[in-house]
Parts: C-alpha cells; structure tokens; sequence
C-alpha cells in the first residue's frame, strides 16, 4: 500500500492508498474538498469539524440519491458481492477515522 499526500480545505493529510488507486483516491479527495469549500464559502459555518459534518452528509445524500439500477447491475455482475462491497465501504471509513483520529483534529 502507497502512502499519498492530499491536500483538503487547505490541510495536508497523508493517506493510505492501494496500488493503483491513485486516481479514484483523487477523485474522493477533490470530492471532499469541493463539498467542503462551497459549505465555507457560504459563509454560514465557520468551524472545520462542522463543515466536514455537513460536507459528508451532503455527499452521503448524494450517493443515496443515484438511481439504484446501478446496485442490481453490479450484483448481478458479481453476484452474492454486494455484502463484500459494504465491507470494503465500512474498512474506508475505519482507514478515514484512524487517520483523522492520528492527526488530533478533525478536518
């Protein structure tokens, strides 16, 4: 596993990535740091833990807002898989605490 250094609302973090996932962790990151810069520029919130709140409940309201046709396809892509992918999401957001829980601050 590579280490890699992304930069998110100003603040560097050093983040573990799998071989080849340089580009999908990018494109996370940009994702994150989008989200998180429309919430501070707005100007309503000021403090960085609460911005990275709303930024993942804006971000999580999305991803369970896409047409759910994609769910069945990849299911009968890979069938029975779908249990092994919300294993795969529950180990990131574990990678994501431990990292953020290392650093002494959130976002």
């Amino acid at each position: 596993m590579k280490q890699q250094e992304v930069t998110i609302l100003g603040q560097s973090y050093i983040l573990g990535c799998p071989d080849g996932g340089e580009a999908l962790l990018g494109a996370a990151v940009a994702s994150v740091d989008r989200e998180m810069s429309a919430i501070r520029d707005a100007g309503k919130v000021k403090a960085r833990e609460r911005i990275a709140v709303l930024a993942a409940l804006n971000l999580a309201y999305q991803l369970a807002d896409r047409p759910q046709r994609a769910i069945p396809a990849a299911a009968a892509a890979r069938p029975g898989d779908v249990q092994g992918e919300s294993a795969d999401l529950d180990a990131l957001i574990r990678r994501v605490d431990a990292a953020l829980g290392d650093d002494g601050q959130l976002l």
